[in-house]
């Protein structure tokens, strides 16, 4: 068995407005104990023998913010307690946070991928969402990492910013593809209760630019004009956020979507193993302070039925653009005969709709109503 390794790095400069993570803006001299703590973990986590991690990626928050040195002793520890024999070693970075040093030192420790949260090219936006960056930081960024002999680096926009219009999405689209990034994702902005602009805006409030979003007509626009000029330009749609040049999808985020097993490390980081999905605490502090006596982070020990593992593999599935077999997902779950006999009854339906498509036992969503798609996963999963 492969395994995915996910590090949780849960620290910021700032805190986004629209951010709804559990993420902190803390003084630097808890980033070594931090470092340390997910280190400690790593050496503990092994029971048996070392499986293969045949991808790694390091997130947060804003990894990048940590001692190069940091982060290299936490791969070191990987490859220590596993057989690291990774196809792919990624590593978010926020634009104003990567140097000429800092780029070359990731290099050598064994990242070979880099996630940039560009999220707008226009100052505007940048400010009202919390960013520190500013437009002319992305291409500065983008020019240290190749430089520095980074051959695969990923770009994140937000269609749905406060001040964003068609014209300031398009001029950010147009951005980007004069990079030319390896990789693109593209997120919807979330509107809930979890961030400060989410609750701001459900409350009918002004604050944090909250009177100045786009309708989430505007919002389906900007999207699909996107998908438009991103298939144009060469790119792969693999999934409804994602977007990639050939041979250039995330293998890492790959197998959340198709549910392989994936190791959390960090504060708050998720596991899965096929059947039982775990977390972390979340609290910083209180992680390290855990891992310094000796004991587990772990908590949230949930063991899935198999009608939640069938939940999984539609929603999850069906978030690739290629779709789910569907047939191989009536013989895994044929003990849920019940359930399966109301799936297709649903299926057909969201087909008659045309919001499912079907070729032979491929389901798959149809491509011109990804825009509402949780609206059709809500009324396949009942």
């Amino acid at each position: 068995m492969t395994l995915g390794a996910y590090i949780q790095v849960p620290f910021c400069q700032s805190k986004c407005t629209y951010c709804n993570f559990h993420t902190g803006v803390v003084a630097r001299e808890r980033y070594q104990p931090y470092a340390e703590a997910v280190c400690r973990e790593i050496a503990a986590s092994v029971s048996g023998g070392a499986p293969v991690v045949d991808t790694v990626y390091v997130g947060g928050g804003t990894p990048s913010l940590l001692d190069p040195a940091a982060l290299a002793h936490i791969l070191d520890a990987l490859r220590a307690a596993y057989r690291v024999e990774a196809e792919e070693i990624t590593l978010e970075a926020d634009p104003e946070t990567v140097t000429p040093a800092k780029a070359a030192a990731w290099r050598a420790a064994g990242f070979d991928r880099v996630s940039l949260g560009a999220q707008s090219f226009h100052d505007t936006e940048l400010r009202a969402a919390g960013r520190m960056h500013r437009r002319e930081d992305i291409f500065a960024a983008v020019d240290l990492l190749r430089t520095a002999g980074f051959r695969n680096t990923s770009l994140d926009l937000i269609a749905g910013l406060p001040h964003q219009t068609p014209k300031s999405w398009e001029e950010s689209v147009s951005q980007l593809l004069r990079i030319y990034p390896e990789h693109v994702s593209i997120y919807l902005m979330e509107i809930d209760e979890g961030s400060r602009l989410g609750r701001e805006a459900l409350e009918g409030g002004q604050r944090y630019s909250a009177g100045a979003l786009p309708s989430d007509d505007a919002m389906a626009d900007f999207y699909e004009s996107a998908c438009r000029r991103l298939a144009e330009a060469g790119y792969e749609h693999y999934e409804i956020s994602n977007w990639a040049l050939p041979g250039r999808r995330s293998r890492h985020n790959l197998k959340y979507w198709r549910r392989d097993p994936y190791l959390g490390l960090g504060a708050g980081a998720h596991s899965f193993d096929g059947s039982v999905r775990w977390a972390n605490v979340h609290d910083a502090a209180r992680y390290v302070r855990i891992l310094e006596q000796g004991s587990s982070p772990r908590e949230q020990f949930d063991p899935l039925t198999p009608l939640q593992a069938l939940q999984e593999e539609l929603f999850l599935g069906l978030r690739q653009i290629e779709g789910i077999d569907f047939g191989r997902i009536e013989r895994q779950y044929a003990e849920l005969g019940d359930r399966l006999a109301q799936l297709h009854e649903r299926i057909e339906r969201l087909r008659a709709q045309g919001l499912l498509q079907t070729e032979g036992t491929c389901l798959r969503l149809a491509p011109n109503k990804l825009t509402v798609s949780n609206e059709a996963l809500v009324e396949l999963l009942g």
